[in-house]
């Protein structure tokens, strides 16, 4: 077998126990900014991948992320993050990682392995062809990732790898395979380091947009989150002022008259509507603040 670059011992740090401490940490600063050039590099492919899962997305499909041990807690943590950032449905948002629930805080030796459970694991879900599945692996062999590769595909999903060896059976075999070449890791094999690291950029990249493509972006302004703390309370009504030029006052007034929905209060505002008439306005433009302010 073909050792993955992941797994090759970096050439240029052999005596890396040997660092002081300041080199050390500049050491693992400037190699794992590395990973964000990798990205970089793919940026046509994650572009192909927006483009292609939109369209499913909008037809009520599902975002469903798959991975074994780093991979899999970094695809967990993208799904957990689209609910309150973008009042993406949490129904919506699927992790599913070898070795179940337990795996989020104990690595379970093994589960990665088991090429069978994982496209198990991905038909107890019930697939459908506007299904959105991300599948995440540094090696691009990990079997568990490759069983629900094969079941997402017997169902019609979409499949997108992302893998940080090129030529892997991941990239080659997903619909859209996605390289993030990040070569050697400082430490032999910790893919937690670079390849991790490229792997939440291209994840963060993805998912925010597809956010914007599905008009939960107004601007720059993430204009769909829900504000459920007092936190994100303060950002809605800072983003209703900034949308429309208004007071706090006023943006938090409109804000509880649209039942703390942002973009109602936004609309409301600016076209002087009532919330109800804000809210039919803008489903009649499928969510999309910028299309309900235009005459």
């Amino acid at each position: 077998m073909t050792t993955p670059r992941t797994e090759i011992p970096h050439p240029e740090h052999d005596r890396l126990d040997e660092y002081a401490t300041h080199a050390l940490v500049e050491a693992f600063v400037h190699d794992q900014g590395l990973a964000a050039h990798a990205v970089r590099a793919a940026a046509t492919g994650i572009s192909r991948a927006v483009d292609a899962a939109v369209p499913r997305l909008r037809a009520g499909g599902r975002l469903v992320y798959v991975g074994a041990g780093t991979s899999g807690r970094l695809g967990l943590l993208d799904s957990v993050e689209l609910q309150p950032t973008f009042s993406w449905p949490r129904e919506k948002a699927v992790a599913i990682l070898a070795g179940g629930p337990s795996a989020i805080h104990v690595a379970v030796e093994g589960a990665e392995d088991d090429r069978e459970q994982g496209g198990k694991d991905l038909a107890a879900i019930t697939p459908t062809a506007n299904d959105v599945v991300i599948l995440i692996s540094a090696s691009g062999g990990t079997p568990y990732v490759l069983g629900a590769l094969a079941a997402a595909r017997a169902a019609g999903a979409l499949t997108i790898g992302l893998a940080n060896n090129p030529g892997s059976a991941l990239a080659r075999d997903a619909e859209i395979g996605i390289a993030l070449d990040t070569g050697h890791e400082l430490v032999s094999g910790s893919t937690r380091l670079k390849a991790g690291t490229a792997q939440k950029i291209a994840l963060n990249t993805f998912s925010s947009a597809v956010m914007v493509r599905l008009h939960k972006v107004y601007g720059n302004l993430m204009v769909d989150l829900r504000p459920t703390n007092a936190k994100l309370v303060r950002r809605a009504i800072r983003l209703i002022a900034l949308a429309t030029g208004v007071d706090d006052a006023a943006a938090k007034s409109a804000l509880e008259a649209s039942d703390f929905q942002v973009k109602v209060a936004i609309v409301s505002i600016a076209k002087g509507l009532a919330p109800a008439d804000a809210r039919a306005r803008l489903a009649a433009v499928h969510g999309s603040v910028r299309a309900a302010l235009a005459d």
